[in-house]
């Protein structure tokens, strides 16, 4: 039971990552005011705001696609499911870390609840090594 509560949020935690892809496109905001990902520290001086909404995009439906691998691995009790949630946190931590604006205001609209949910998966599922659902 507990490997199809796990799956299914992993799942669900991956697509949350297509909403911000909303967000980025343009297609709707997340929330009033909402600018992500523009003013990023590590992007947005290079090419520019315009240019940085689309590499971000396609980056948040690469990480959606991994960590729903990754629950359908758990699902499936496949072996490689450990590896898939590996990359998806590793991938979805760095894109909103390298799209943060750099400024301590709305965090959570920049992601900081996704890597809070990462780094509690990674401590979890690796560090801990529980739970045990080969």
């Amino acid at each position: 039971m507990f490997r199809i509560i796990l799956g299914i949020f992993i799942i669900l935690h991956g697509l949350v990552h297509l909403l911000y892809f909303g967000q980025s496109a343009g297609y709707f905001e997340l929330k009033p005011g909402m600018d992500w990902p523009d003013g990023s520290w590590a992007l947005s001086k290079l090419p520019g705001e315009t240019a940085t909404k689309t590499p971000a995009g396609i980056a948040l439906i690469a990480a959606a696609l991994i960590f729903a691998a990754g629950g359908v691995g758990i699902l499936l009790n496949q072996a490689w499911w450990r590896q898939m949630l590996v990359a998806a946190t590793t991938f979805s931590s760095l894109i909103f870390i390298l799209l943060w604006d750099g400024r301590m205001h709305n965090l959570d609209g920049q992601g900081l609840i996704g890597i809070l949910i990462n780094l509690t998966l990674v401590v979890i599922l690796f560090l801990l090594h529980w739970p045990s659902i080969e």
